[in-house]
């Protein structure tokens, strides 16, 4: 078979105008590929030729705790109204829908609050179509959530849930130490009950307890999607350094990695983790400077890929959280009633103002969406049919 060498131009002309899907599978082609692709060029001119969706979704407590949600693009100008306030009242109207976890590929896993009546859903916004997901175990207090994709053709994805086993409701008195007998193993530790929803069976198995150190606290940030596998930022308190909590999918497993000591100064004024073009990384915001340094995971070493300057954010850095990237050379910045998508090669910012309750967002999800109708639960004997497509 004859090889072609194609232009950068050639290639952005043809992957601009391919589906969301193949575009994605193109990345794994070559460098070139893929880092024209996370482009911010190329995300714009991508968005507008196939009709994709991209951009964040931002969810904020009203008053009562209500719940309040939109959806924020700098390349999706056109969209229909309906997606960007209130995109998921095709829900439900009248009671709230809140977010619990979200994947690039366009999923939203939410439910609407209602006492004892909480209901679950698995839906994709941009085609409106949703699909009621069995409720986890009411009996315990959900700490995180996350979804993860495991294939698209047919679709598989997972959700994991996990729960702090302090609150767990009992019909007595809560024993006491002495009472219970704590052993070695348990001590100094925290337990957490671990759900997992697996489309396949479309049901919840409880999967074995996650023990983390008494000291480690998760962060408020929703989990990361990146090289396989969903993560969370921690910081142990004793020994004031950053760990990475990780789950696969693939096995249903979890791990907890260490961040190098350089990597846990104490001059720094905020620690995010993040996706850079597919792959991990840590968004860092020095204290005393208005500067962020970008750290990569590569091959289980963490490697500085660029310093990005915030000169023009100085008057208000103390009030601004960078928040993730948009794409390639793009952060996503979130200030006090602002939305901000800086460009850090160009130095161009564009801002877009927040409705008054979001002075501050208390989550904030990335989403990449075609406009394609989904099948979130596959029919028996419809997966081998699916497969061969």
């Amino acid at each position: 078979m004859a090889s072609y060498n194609f232009s950068n131009d050639v290639l952005f002309e043809i992957l601009s105008r391919t589906e969301l899907k193949t575009m994605k599978k193109c990345r794994i082609l070559s460098k070139e590929c893929k880092d024209l692709t996370f482009e911010s060029s190329f995300t714009r001119l991508h968005a507008q030729r196939t009709t994709t969706m991209v951009g964040y979704l931002l969810q904020s407590l009203r008053r009562a705790n209500r719940v309040d949600s939109l959806f924020l693009s700098i390349d999706n100008p056109d969209l229909d109204r309906k997606i960007t306030r209130n995109f998921l009242d095709f829900l439900s109207e009248r009671v709230p829908v809140e977010i619990l976890a979200t994947v690039d590929e366009g999923l939203v896993f939410c439910c609407t609050r209602q006492f004892r009546a909480d209901k679950f859903y698995i839906c994709k916004p941009s085609t409106q179509q949703s699909e009621v997901v069995p409720s986890p175990n009411p009996r315990h207090f959900t700490e995180k959530v996350g979804m993860l994709v495991l294939g698209s053709n047919p679709l598989r994805f997972k959700i994991v849930r996990l729960s702090d086993a302090v609150h767990d409701e009992v019909e007595h008195a809560r024993p006491t130490y002495s009472e219970v007998g704590f052993d070695d193993e348990c001590y100094g530790h925290k337990r957490y009950h671990c759900e997992i929803f697996d489309s396949k069976s479309w049901e919840w198995k409880q999967s074995d307890d996650l023990m983390l150190s008494y000291y480690d606290v998760l962060n408020n940030k929703p989990a990361v999607s990146a090289q396989g596998g969903l993560h969370w930022l921690m910081y142990n308190m004793d020994q004031c350094n950053y760990n990475i909590l990780s789950f696969y999918g693939d096995n249903d497993n979890w791990a907890t990695s260490s961040l190098p000591d350089f990597l846990c100064r104490n001059n720094r004024r905020s620690t995010n983790l993040a996706t850079c073009e597919g792959g991990l990384a840590l968004i860092c915001v020095d204290r005393d400077s208005n500067s962020v340094d970008v750290w990569v995971s590569k091959d289980c070493f963490w490697i500085k890929k660029l310093r990005v300057n915030l000169e023009s954010f100085s008057e208000e850095i103390g009030h601004v959280c960078v928040n993730s990237f948009y794409n390639a050379d793009t952060l996503f910045i979130i200030g006090l009633w602002t939305a901000i998508f800086y460009n850090f090669k160009t130095r161009e910012s564009k801002n877009i103002n927040l409705p008054l309750n979001y002075q501050t967002p208390e989550l904030v999800y990335f989403i990449q969406s075609d406009f394609e109708l989904v099948r979130f639960k596959l029919e028996e004997g419809k997966e081998e049919e699916e497969s061969l497509h």
